[in-house]
């Protein structure tokens, strides 16, 4: 046993012979002395009446244990056992609840005669006398070294898997949240919001321009005390980035960069920072920094910059975490900024097949088209709104079906042909009968759905002439503010076959001055937590609760504003025309 009590000056064995170690008290009886001798435990007996609590009897048992005879043992503290890894702690624990007079088991490293180190768990008994003083103390003692082995190993697995969940739980995140955001900069600071206060005191992510220059750095502190500092830092510019020879090296390291974490050059920091600068990065905290590129597929995009107040401050789990955060970070980010250059390029051809509207037969009309704002693509929603040689108006709102490029470029071959029926003079109905078989012969498009209106105006308001092809019904708000759709004149969709084969119906109505005629796209009314009816009834009442005076512009605005998520899921083409 190992109870670290201090040896008197003398630290000479005390001679104690044969059967006198072991007094008579503790044993009566030659059978019990046999047993405890032949016992497979390893078993010792010392006296703390005696001068540094000596070792006054061990068994054959504690000799197989240790390699230490019974001759080299008695009179002498079993201290002797203990080794350079032996736990002080658990030596000062020992000692004091021995003190105290408890028993104690403990499970510590000691060592060999021969110098092998072995787990001793150990078990002391203190015995007393009638009056309760402490006579003895027996100490039992287990090689565990195979099973504590095991036990560490197994903690040591256990820890290392909780830490590869927690950075495959970080990364996934990482990935989450960076595609939420439809904006560069927006991906850019969840990047550095998500990452920086699981791995850092502080940090930042710095990103370039196509041609290398940095041109946007978010900073993040992990203490809230430090908040303002770090967003005064962010708002110094660049320019302190850019004389850090670390952050130069960083953008200009590959893809197969490792980062380590190295101690900050505190000393150079004032020959390249302002002053306001320099105070701000003191108080942030300056001890060592990791730097990881972010790596896209064929450039460095950024750097994301780990600071610790610690000059030691990152383990090697956190420069592993770093190590992944490099590539997939980066590619996220230029995942980002992919989608929305092709964002872009969509947009500006829906745009440019869409008309400006200018003076359409002197009406009051107004017009919205709003992309999703959850694709990277565009739909083929489109609007329309031009005069006759008759001096009528055609008025329609289609939808091809599809979410891409392929189906803007067929809702500007549709929206063509459209056009080139009605100003030949074809009526609605036989302009969606000749579109829907020019579809149907040339494959312009998958499917797509329309409403087409002839608007003739009459001494009382407006005479409207109208051909649907599932597409949802136009709504009409009257001067005393009842809402109705435009119901008849329906068929199927343009490109599908028809239910009924004949020519495709019209229908017709009388509208009175004031009256407000409403054309829409499905993206305006359906979305995921609403069906198309209930969208329907939701624009009609939008549409009835607008004032009875209010211009095309201003219900177009109130319509869109009321009726649009923040992010629809599909795109809103919307057409409005007020009787005057």
């Amino acid at each position: 046993m190992s109870d670290g009590r201090t040896a008197p000056p003398d630290d000479a064995p005390r001679t104690l012979d044969g059967d006198d170690a072991l007094p008579h008290d503790l044993l009566t009886g030659p059978l019990a002395r046999a047993i405890l001798e032949a016992g497979p435990l390893a078993t010792t007996v010392s006296d703390p009446r005696l001068p540094g609590d000596p070792v006054v009897w061990v068994n054959a048992a504690f000799t197989r244990l240790t390699g230490y005879t019974a001759e080299e043992v008695r009179g002498r503290n079993c201290r002797f056992l203990q080794c350079a890894d032996t736990d002080p702690a658990v030596v000062t624990r020992m000692r004091t609840a021995l003190a105290r007079g408890d028993d104690v088991q403990e499970v510590l490293i000691n060592a060999r005669k021969d110098g092998s180190e072995f787990w001793n768990k150990l078990a002391i008994s203190q015995l007393r006398d009638a009056d309760g003083q402490v006579t003895h103390r027996v100490g039992v003692q287990v090689d565990v070294t195979t099973e504590a082995v095991g036990e560490a190993a197994r903690t040591l697995e256990l820890s290392l898997m909780h830490r590869t969940a927690d950075r495959l739980e970080l990364l996934a995140r990482i990935g989450e949240e960076l595609s939420r955001h439809l904006e560069y900069d927006d991906a850019v600071d969840a990047l550095a919001d998500l990452v920086v206060p699981r791995l850092a005191t502080w940090g930042f992510v710095a990103m370039t321009s196509e041609t290398g220059h940095l041109e946007r750095v978010h900073v993040v502190s992990s203490e809230p005390a430090h908040a303002a500092a770090a967003h005064a830092l962010a708002t110094q510019g660049t320019t302190w980035l850019t004389r850090s020879p670390r952050v130069a090296q960083a953008l200009a390291a590959g893809a197969n960069h490792v980062p380590m974490p190295l101690p900050i050059d505190v000393a150079s920091l004032p020959a390249r920072t302002t002053p306001s600068e320099l105070r701000l990065l003191e108080t942030l905290g300056l001890g060592s920094a990791l730097l990881v590129p972010l790596a896209g597929r064929d450039r460095v995009l950024g750097v994301l910059c780990l600071v610790h107040r610690a000059t030691d401050g990152f383990d090697r789990e956190v420069v592993v975490t770093a190590a992944h955060l490099s590539r997939r970070a980066g590619v996220l980010l230029e995942n980002v900024r992919l989608y929305l250059a092709e964002r872009d390029a969509a947009l500006t051809l829906q745009h440019s097949l869409l008309p400006v509207l200018g003076d359409v037969g002197g009406l009051d009309v107004a017009a919205a088209y709003l992309p999703s704002g959850r694709r990277a693509e565009v739909g083929g929603d489109w609007f329309d709104a031009f005069v006759l040689p008759d001096g009528a108006v055609s008025l329609t709102v289609g939808d091809v079906v599809g979410h891409d490029l392929r189906a803007a470029a067929s809702m500007g071959q549709l929206r063509s042909l459209l056009r080139a029926s009605v100003w030949r003079g074809d009526r609605p109905g036989s302009a969606l009968e000749r579109l829907d078989g020019l579809v149907r012969a040339l494959d312009v498009a998958d499917a797509a759905t329309c409403v087409l209106v002839r608007w003739e105006r009459t001494p009382a308001g407006a005479h409207l002439t109208w051909a649907s092809a599932g597409h949802p019904p136009a709504l009409v708000r009257l001067p005393d503010g009842r809402v109705h759709g435009l119901d008849g004149g329906r068929s199927t969709p343009v490109g599908l076959p028809p239910v009924r084969p004949g020519s495709v119906p019209e229908a017709s109505a009388d509208l009175p001055h004031g009256a407000i005629v409403v054309l829409y796209s499905d993206g305006l009314v359906e979305r995921r937590d609403r069906g198309l009816r209930e969208g329907i009834a939701a624009l009609s009442v939008a549409l009835a609760a607008v004032p009875p005076d209010a211009s095309a512009t201003l219900v177009c605005d109130t319509l869109t504003a009321t009726l649009v998520d923040r992010h629809q899921e599909d795109d809103v083409c919307l057409l409005v025309v007020r009787v005057d």
